[in-house]
């Protein structure tokens, strides 16, 4: 899931301003009559003047900030419709209701063209006008109450991700006295929902955000949250009232302790520190973010700043002896001792859980590995032993030991891949045959995993020598393919372009127009006329022969 903004409470007394609303019409009484006639207080509504005239009613809607106008059609000078063209154009926000003495249609036709929002004859009904400006109130409050989430959500979003460099002032819609950053994430990402369908996991990115806020928000907290990433939430807890850092906690620990998304998942949280300016959010973002980190240590689901400090005091870790395991890891790839190998790095992994490392350091102990490892290789005469290894896995995705040590593990199956080859190329065999596995199957949705697993090799490794081979991606070698054949399904068949899709292998119609507009510059419809167009005017045939309906 891009990173995703959703549901900020914020400001729950800014629901309750009155709507500016602005009486127009070129008789006094009549503007007298609607200005009394009905307690506009009670509908939400602030009266803030009348105009007689369209040109007058353009100065005070600017000068007042005016959200609502309550016009005649037929006016001296400009008129109703004259000023909802007006305002159209230079305050598109501004709500218009007209009201008309004239039950003529070409003046209901034309009030619609301008977007105005009801029309109403004359003599008013007093009860009928109430409810349209009672709609109209309310739609006016979701529009500000959803502007003024937008603007929290990317302004937390901003200090997120870009810190303390994002430099922009806090919303003024935010309020609060005290404030408090709490991220969270899911626990073994990797191993559980790495390969779940978008979906169900959007489902359940869903249930943990809305559960956090049902368990966090209520008396004096308001809450506002962002997906920095797909297995990152950052929230921003607002309280109208102080509170010790005792309450805080336990409010955090009753919220998480509760939360549920479903499907087994284990929800855990770093929460930083209480403070009281917006301006500390960038630096209480990386806080809770790092705190993260110390889930692997015992578990537990709220990681406070107070924890970090006690977990990491005088920590002191046990050193690895490398050299041995580099030893014994090359005495075991000339033997293509697999399993002694996986054994190796099982050992390393139970070290670190049980020396209590934290996964960067694991990765950081590992690098020095990999690097004296391949070193002993090459002194051993081993060649074409490099390949593009990733960098540092993305910690909110391996965020487990059992994750992290899948990477290893596969990074040491690459190696001895290579080393069995033994500086004979052996990739271009395989591309080949991997070539015709596609070509069988590519209808379907076929996955690199699924082709690498055909072939008995590593996924890693068969995007390398793929890449490698042809120039290309796996996805993009597919995606080329596939629109290959839609081009020649477009251009020597009617079928329509859903069956097309799904006949060249994307199950998703918009997924479909979307890669085949990358691959050609034009939709799937807009290939198909211009090849329609371009036989025609070649052999002066019928220019609508073999084109789609609109509908499809």
């Amino acid at each position: 899931m891009n990173p995703e903004f959703r549901n900020a409470s914020i400001d729950p007394a800014g629901a309750g301003k009155r709507v500016k609303m602005l009486i127009v019409d070129d008789e006094a009484v009549i503007c007298e009559g609607l200005r009394y006639t009905i307690d506009w207080t009670k509908l939400g509504v602030e009266v803030v003047g009348e105009a007689y005239d369209g040109k007058e009613a353009l100065a005070l809607i600017e000068e007042h900030g005016v959200q609502l106008v309550l016009s005649d059609i037929r006016m001296d000078g400009m008129d109703g419709l004259e000023l909802a063209k007006q305002l159209r154009q230079r305050h598109p926000a501004v709500q218009v209701v007209m009201i008309s003495g004239y039950e003529d249609f070409e003046y209901a036709r034309q009030a619609i063209r301008l977007g105005v929002e009801d029309y109403l004859l004359k003599p008013v009904d007093i009860e009928e006008l109430s409810a349209v400006v009672k709609k109209i109130v309310a739609g006016i409050r979701t529009g500000d109450m959803e502007e003024k989430a937008r603007e929290i959500e990317l302004w937390l979003s901003g200090m997120a991700r870009h810190g303390s460099a994002y430099g922009k002032e806090p919303p003024p819609s935010l309020d609060g006295v005290q404030f408090r950053i709490v991220a969270t994430q899911m626990a073994d990402f990797h191993e559980r929902f790495a390969d779940m369908e978008a979906d169900r996991y959007e489902t359940i990115q869903e249930a943990w955000l809305l559960g956090l806020h049902r368990n966090l928000e209520g008396g004096p907290l308001r809450a506002v949250s962002v997906f920095d990433h797909e297995n990152l939430l950052i929230t921003l807890l607002a309280s109208a009232e102080r509170a010790e850092p005792d309450g805080w906690d336990e409010w955090l620990a009753s919220a998480l302790g509760s939360l549920d998304p479903g499907a087994g998942v284990r929800i855990y949280g770093g929460a930083s520190a209480v403070y009281e300016d917006l301006w500390e959010t960038a630096e209480r973002c990386a806080e809770a973010v790092r705190l993260l980190a110390l889930h692997v240590l015992d578990g537990r689901r709220i990681l406070t700043a107070d924890y970090g400090v006690a977990a990491m005091s005088g920590r002191a870790l046990p050193g690895f002896d490398i050299t041995e395991t580099v030893q014994g890891l090359v005495s075991a790839f000339f033997k293509q001792g697999r399993e002694e190998v996986r054994r190796t790095v099982e050992d390393l992994f139970r070290f670190c859980r049980e020396s209590g490392y934290l996964l960067p350091e694991v990765w950081n102990l590992y690098e020095e590995l990999y690097a004296l490892l391949r070193q002993r290789l090459r002194k051993s005469g081993m060649t074409g032993l490099d390949y593009a290894r990733r960098g540092q896995p993305d910690p909110n995705i391996f965020n487990s030991y059992a994750g992290l040590e899948t990477v290893v593990l596969e990074d040491m199956e690459e190696l001895q891949r290579l080393i069995d080859q033994n500086g004979l190329d052996k990739s271009y065999w395989i591309v080949e045959k991997a070539k015709r596995f596609i070509i069988d199957r590519y209808r379907t949705d076929l996955k690199a995993s699924e082709v690498a697993a055909w072939l008995k090799i590593t996924p890693s490794y068969f995007s390398y020598i793929f890449k490698q081979s042809t120039g290309k991606g796996f996805t993009e070698y597919m995606n080329e393919m596939r629109i290959d054949q839609a081009k020649n399904l477009l251009a020597t068949t009617q079928d329509k372009v859903f069956e097309i899709a799904d006949k060249v292998g994307y199950k998703e119609y918009k997924y479909f127009v979307s890669v085949f507009k990358t691959y050609t510059g034009m939709t799937p419809k807009e290939y198909r006329g211009l090849r329609v167009c371009k036989e025609a005017s070649e052999g002066g045939g019928d220019m609508t022969a073999g084109m789609e309906p609109a509908k499809d």
